[in-house]
């Protein structure tokens, strides 16, 4: 993106325009690098969220083994003191805090992969307005090139020099399409 960026920045300016001319070989070039990029950065995504995946199993993994220890230290106080009903509010709600932890590691993985592609989808549609700029501009000059020349004027039809400035520098302004 930046390279394309570059190439458009430097490119030679055109007289009394904003329009500048700009490698086709080059612009198209950097297109097709976009093209192969493209679907790295979507491979990345994925792999984001596979890693966000792994983070859940890691994590459902935790609250297993949590379960298991608030089951023993159930089994525990059942012989111990017959406390069934607190042992088991206990690992029911470690449960629902595994779950909730994983659900937030679920949700943000999400937001990452939305955040990267939407940037993503940002730079592509940049990318693709400055190669319609490009192209309008390269289509006007082909215009103007088989535009017919202007007609001839004799000078002793201009009476004052500022007319005839102004003419001239009229013929000099490219046509636009």
């Amino acid at each position: 993106m930046e390279r394309l960026e570059s190439l458009i920045a430097n490119g030679k300016k055109l007289p009394l325009t904003t329009n500048v001319v700009v490698d086709q070989n080059a612009a198209l070039g950097l297109i097709d690098e976009l093209r192969v990029a493209v679907p790295e950065e979507v491979r990345a995504a994925k792999r984001i969220n596979s890693e966000g995946e792994r983070i859940i199993e890691k994590a459902q993994e935790e609250a297993e083994r949590i379960v298991g220890r608030a089951q023993e230290q159930a089994a525990f106080l059942i012989d111990e003191r017959g406390l069934t009903q607190a042992a088991d509010a206990e690992s029911q709600r470690i449960i629902a805090e595994a779950h909730a932890d994983a659900d937030r590691i679920r949700a943000g993985a999400d937001e990452y992969a939305v955040g990267v592609l939407e940037g993503l989808e940002g730079d592509v549609q940049k990318t693709l307005q400055s190669i319609q700029k490009g192209l309008n501009l390269l289509d006007d000059r082909r215009a103007a090139l088989v535009a017919p020349p202007p007609a001839a004027v004799e000078p002793e039809e201009f009476i004052e020099s500022d007319q005839w400035d102004d003419e001239a520098e009229d013929a000099a302004t490219p046509a636009r399409t």
